[in-house]
């Protein structure tokens, strides 16, 4: 009797722990498949539906590269990844159901815990050195406002047909943030922070941007700026893209770019096999 009671605690404690866990968010049903080629060379894509679009109840990605699914399910731009390249190669077909009321934030876990499921991804974090652009603040700036409170009643519908305006720039409806037409492009910020604005440049000038201006609000700007097309030259598009761009930043809204050495964040793949396992 004096053995026995010793050893029924660590076996309670175990019990009690296993009852307190959080599960893990799921998709109510899943499946993933060998993928449907689309387009005429197989090689066209089709992404849709989940939280914040206008199928919420339902997330389907065929056709994808597996790294567009990776790249969703932990918010990666291209340089934040370490890992196989078969990843930007090997196409699968996403089908999943989401539960009603899912975030944005609940899906990037949806898909983590399906790729860990289904193709016993491992993956870890760590710093890595770079070169970064520090987004700060420019003299006599910043040239917009703070947002003013919004009305959730009058929250913007569905994004329509694509227009320009008289100088060739997108008009930015319904929920659009951004658009690009040949020679021309628009961001929109609707009551957004500082952070989503880095973000959205980060993917313009594909390179991290780091938030160093010091504003803690939420704003509304537009930003418009355009650039020659010069593949035809064999030139890459950032050639001319990317100096614009950081051009219209600081003209339009009094902000500056300067690029500098950093560390950032990025994802390390340890473990990903090519086949996933059954439905």
């Amino acid at each position: 009797m004096y053995w026995a009671f010793p050893k029924l605690i660590p076996i309670a404690l175990v019990c009690v722990a296993a009852q307190g866990q959080t599960p893990k968010p799921t998709f109510e049903v899943a499946s993933v498949k060998a993928a449907t080629p689309l387009g005429p060379r197989g090689m066209q894509a089709d992404r849709k539906g989940g939280p914040g679009t206008a199928d919420p109840g339902m997330y389907r990605c065929t056709n994808c590269p597996l790294f567009w699914v990776v790249s969703e399910a932990y918010d990666l731009q291209p340089f934040e990844y370490v890992g196989p390249d078969w990843l930007h190669e090997e196409r699968f077909d996403f089908a999943a159901t989401v539960p009603a009321g899912t975030t944005k934030e609940e899906l990037h876990a949806m898909l983590q815990n399906l790729l860990a499921d289904r193709f016993k991804m491992a993956v870890h974090r760590e710093k890595k050195e770079m070169t970064v652009y520090e987004l700060s603040l420019a003299k006599n700036a910043p040239k917009f406002q703070e947002s003013a409170p919004k009305d959730a009643s009058k929250a913007d519908g569905p994004a329509g047909k694509l227009e320009r305006d008289r100088d060739g720039f997108p008009i930015l409806s319904g929920g659009m943030t951004m658009a690009i037409v040949p020679g021309h492009a628009r961001i929109r910020s609707d009551h957004q922070t500082m952070a989503w604005f880095a973000r959205m440049l980060s993917g313009q000038l594909q390179g991290p941007v780091v938030d160093a201006t010091g504003l803690k609000g939420k704003y509304d700007f537009v930003l418009s700026w355009s650039f020659e097309d010069n593949n035809a030259a064999g030139g890459s598009p950032l050639d001319t893209y990317r100096p614009a761009l950081l051009s219209a930043v600081r003209s339009d809204l009094g902000l500056k770019l300067d690029q500098k050495k950093g560390q950032v964040e990025v994802v390390v793949v340890d473990h990903m096999e090519k086949v996933p396992t059954g439905n």
